[in-house]
Formats: structure tokens, sequence, C-alpha cells
């Protein structure tokens, strides 16, 4: 089996770094031509040179815009023309104690990790119907289901993407264009990392901390270990490819066992 993306455009969005810059490398490695987004002209440049040191003949391109607002969405989508495959990877988080999440946090959230996405997906969609083929893939959360109590808005923002996949699934339905969301878990990231440490003594080696933030709140885990993300970024591929032709409007788990349900 191989997945070939060849003569295909993606836009990754928040591909700068973690997750999206291991899903952006691979898209690249199956043959796609690959836009590099994130708020600074210079993170983007940066990432593009270290992802060609890494392989030169990755074909990328730089979309540098803020895709939390309508003027930054444009700028991206002008950058790169027609999207073929949309990854809406871009996302915060962080802990907070449940009654001092205030109002303006709680719009923050769903600005950033919902309502973004929304405004891509208006953008790159049509399109897609149009030429009778294309793939958009909501990058969601463990959070969207096993809401943290130190995180509830995090996990509201993430269980409305579930949502809007299974929307816009629907409006694509029968032109060739497939809408998932990925349910990632807990995985390894530099973010992660400083919110490990939030969790954890702040003193322990990185191996201990993680063992000890698994043990302490995510002791479901299967894998009982942190995921990495280019785990996260091969389940991306396939279902960016022609081969899940048959897998839309689905919430699809990466997520190392750690939802406690026998269905995806």
């Amino acid at each position: 089996m191989k997945i070939d993306l060849t003569g295909r455009t993606a836009l990754v969005t928040g591909s700068t770094q973690g997750i999206g810059r291991a899903i952006a490398a691979t898209l690249a490695d199956a043959g796609a031509r690959v836009a590099i987004n994130g708020r600074s002209a210079e993170s983007v440049a940066s990432t593009i040179t270290s992802l060609r040191e890494e392989a030169q003949d990755r074909d990328l391109v730089a979309a540098p815009g803020d895709v939390t607002d309508e003027a930054g969405t444009d700028a991206v989508i002008t950058a790169i023309g027609d999207v073929d495959v949309l990854v809406n990877n871009l996302g915060i988080f962080g802990a907070t104690p449940p009654l001092e999440i205030g109002d303006d946090e709680w719009r923050r959230y769903f600005e950033v990790n919902v309502l973004a996405a929304v405004r891509l997906i208006r953008a790159a969609l049509p399109g897609m119907k149009g030429r009778g083929w294309g793939r958009v893939l909501n990058i969601a959360s463990d959070s969207a289901i096993v809401i943290p109590a130190e995180m509830i808005h995090y996990g509201m923002s993430k269980t409305a993407l579930l949502a809007v996949s299974r929307g816009f699934a629907k409006d694509a339905a029968g032109t060739g264009v497939t809408v998932n969301s990925v349910i990632a878990g807990p995985t390894h990231t530099g973010g992660v990392e400083t919110f490990v440490y939030e969790l954890v003594d702040s003193a322990l080696p990185w191996d201990e901390a993680q063992r000890e933030f698994m043990r302490l709140h995510r002791p479901q885990s299967l894998i009982q270990r942190l995921i990495e993300p280019e785990e996260i970024a091969n389940m991306v591929a396939y279902l960016a490819s022609p081969l899940a032709s048959a897998t839309t409007g689905a919430a699809v788990r990466v997520d190392g066992g750690y939802v406690d349900s026998i269905v995806p």
C-alpha cells in the first residue's frame, strides 16, 4: 500500500512546530505540495529551511498568516491558491481551574480552535467540491470525549470540532470530498512538555516526568507513553490519500487507547 499525493496541494495550519510540522513533512514525503503556515514569515521560512535540510526534494511553499482572523485567512489562501488537502491543526491549550476560566478565555478558545477551522473550510470546500476531490482533516483531541477537569474550555472546543467535521461531511456528500476529524491522544511536543511540568514536579528529568504525568493524569492510556507527532501524521497522510475514499464524517482515533471505547 503506497500513499501518493503527487499533484495535490495541502495546507497545514500551525505547521512550524509539533504535530503540524510532522504532518507537513509526512504529506510532502508522500508527494504533496505543502503550504507551511505560522503567524510570522520568519518562523515559516525557518521551518521550510529545516524541512528541506531533512529532505531536499520536498515541495514546500510559504503561507504565513494568522488564520484566526479573516484578513490572515485571506492572505494564506491567496499565497497558495487551490487547496486539495486542508489540515486544520492550529490549536491552543492550557490548564486553568474551571471556575477561573473567564468569558474572554472561553471566547478565545472557540475563536482559535473552532472558528478558525470553520473559516478555512468555508474558503477551501467550494473549490474541492467543484473539482470533485478533496480532503478536510480537523485535528481534534481525546479531550473532546474525555473532558479534562483542568481544561474544560479546551475540551469544549475540541468537542465542537467533531460536530463541525460531521456537519461539513454531510455538506460534501457525494462530491468526492471527505471531511474527518483525527482524535489525537496525549502527544509529545514542546508545548506538551511545558504542560506536563505544570502538573508534575518540574525538577524531575523528562522521562520520569512523562511517566509520572501518564500515571497521575492519563492512566487510561494503553500504550502508557506519550504519542510521537509522526504517529499522528501517519494517520493524517492515510486519510488525506485516495486510499481513504470511503471514510468521511468520522472521528478517527490515534490516542494510544486512551479513550475507553470499543468504537472509534
